[in-house]
């Protein structure tokens, strides 16, 4: 007698309709071995190994020379003109937009600013207004080519500085009070000294 021949599809089920333990570890083992996604991260250390570099590179290149003196290349670098020394601004480095130079002395923050006026003349000047000193918020900015200072608003151009005198005009540093040469504005620290109590209050932040 012939054997009867099951055809039956493999469903994957058991008599009773419910999924066999065989087919479970199959599905199981399929799904384990779907291959994930990979993130390449090379691209990304070299961003952060590039700025890394460019910090580090900033940073160097902002650290105050090692004679006190302001090269003026950065308006960030704070120089510390001790006794005996002065503060030395190169005039390549001034233009018809004024540039600050921060400085210690004594312990106190002062900021000189430099302009080259219409006439091609230097014009030097502390930081501060001769009115607005005492707030400690009597500094300059620039804004369209002009000098505004920051507590009371009034705007001054190049030619200004170092001219008037009172009011809110910046506190001058007149040619008596430097020495002026071809390549350098020095600025002593005798003078700087005798000048840092009107930057006692000052608030500018460095």
């Amino acid at each position: 007698m012939a054997k009867k021949t099951n055809n039956k599809p493999n469903t994957g089920k058991n008599a009773n309709g419910k999924p066999n333990s065989a087919s479970n570890r199959n599905v199981n083992a399929n799904a384990n071995t779907t291959a994930k996604p990979k993130f390449n991260v090379l691209p990304l250390l070299a961003v952060c190994v590039v700025a890394i570099s460019l910090v580090v590179v900033y940073a160097v290149n902002r650290q105050p020379s090692a004679s006190g003196t302001s090269d003026g290349s950065s308006a960030g670098d704070t120089v510390v003109v001790g006794q005996g020394g002065s503060l030395e601004i190169p005039v390549s480095g001034i233009t018809e937009e004024a540039s600050f130079y921060p400085v210690e002395v004594d312990g106190t923050n002062m900021e000189i600013l430099a302009v080259k006026a219409s006439d091609g003349t230097i014009r030097t000047a502390f930081n501060t207004c001769q009115s607005c000193y005492t707030s400690g918020q009597g500094y300059y900015g620039v804004q369209d080519g002009e000098l505004v200072c920051n507590n009371c608003g009034f705007h001054f151009t190049a030619d200004e500085v170092e001219v008037s005198a009172g009011g809110c005009n910046p506190w001058p540093i007149y040619e008596e009070d430097k020495t002026v040469t071809d390549d350098t504005i020095s600025i002593s620290y005798d003078f700087l000294s005798a000048s840092k109590d009107i930057f006692a209050d000052w608030k500018k932040a460095s």
